[in-house]
């Protein structure tokens, strides 16, 4: 599926070459600028073929072609999915828990990445799932997949840089006497594939905490990532006492109480890499969450 994007030379760029306008403007990585090289349609200039040296003046149309394929390794699947935003660029998916994002052993068709590829095919389209924010099987919430390599590398940037904010609810086990912050490094436990463990020579992380409401045993936190490392959250609040409730892996499991971890995506922003505007989504709880409270309520 090709992305077209046009772009008339202000004055600023008069006599530029192209490459200053595509890293400049654009905002384009080396590796996509080689892309672009591949194909005559991918870098054009008031409609004929350019090279990235050649020169631009003040009111050319400069129009670069984003070429697509598809993931072939994605079995496409008819699963529902809760679209929140579309356009263009950008996917916002609400994703339910007991859904992995990418397809693993055992789940090669029942994750997210399925259920996206089912919905490019359904559309006629071909496209690469490129998941911007990828939540654990049993996180719901929300999460942005970018539908071209141009947007997942620029959201994956201002992820780098710390602009796309993201923040999550939970439910922990006991009572959190105020708000916080954890900044302890976070690796890979030794002979696991899956377990993170908190170690010096691990890599930074840093989770900030709001205490919402406490409930006596239990309490609901608003999280805010300023890093984004796997099992980031679940491995933080269990290392400084307070593991989510529901959590298998860092904290005790038990059906009874809680069929996953209490974690919830409930807010995303981040600036259109296209547009330059501001989006902002919020969905404050998974039902699951929402009647757990109020059993205890």
């Amino acid at each position: 599926m090709d992305r077209v994007l046009e772009y008339e030379i202000p004055s600023e760029y008069d006599g530029a070459n192209i490459t200053t306008v595509l890293k400049q403007h654009f905002k384009i990585s080396t590796n996509l600028i080689k892309d672009l090289k591949k194909y005559k349609e991918g870098i054009q200039v008031n409609g004929e073929h350019k090279r990235v040296v050649d020169l631009v003046a003040k009111g050319d149309i400069l129009k670069i072609t984003i070429r697509d394929t598809v993931s072939e390794n994605i079995v496409p699947t008819d699963i529902p999915l809760d679209i929140v935003y579309e356009d263009e660029d950008v996917l916002v998916i609400n994703k339910p828990s007991n859904m992995p994002t990418h397809p693993s052993m055992g789940n090669y068709e029942n994750s997210l990445a399925n259920g996206v590829m089912y919905y490019y095919k359904s559309k006629g389209e071909e496209r690469v799932f490129r998941a911007v924010n990828r939540l654990d099987k049993d996180t719901s919430g929300l999460m942005a997949v970018a539908k071209n390599s141009y947007i997942h590398a620029r959201l994956g940037e201002e992820i780098q840089k710390k602009e796309l904010k993201r923040k999550y609810m939970c439910i922990v086990c006991g009572d959190v006497e105020r708000d916080g912050t954890v900044d302890a490094p976070i690796r890979r436990a030794d002979g696991s594939v899956i377990n993170r463990i908190v170690a010096p020579d691990g890599q930074r992380a840093v989770t900030h905490y709001r205490v919402v409401k406490r409930y006596g045993e239990y309490t609901l936190l608003e999280m805010e990532l300023e890093t984004g490392r796997t099992h980031q959250i679940r491995v933080h609040m269990a290392y400084i006492g307070h593991p989510l409730v529901g959590d298998w892996l860092y904290g005790m499991e038990d059906h009874n109480i809680a069929k996953r971890q209490m974690l919830h995506s409930c807010y995303l922003c981040f600036t259109h890499p296209i547009t330059g505007q501001i989006m902002e989504f919020k969905d404050e709880m998974a039902e699951d969450m929402r009647a757990f409270i109020e059993k205890l309520s």
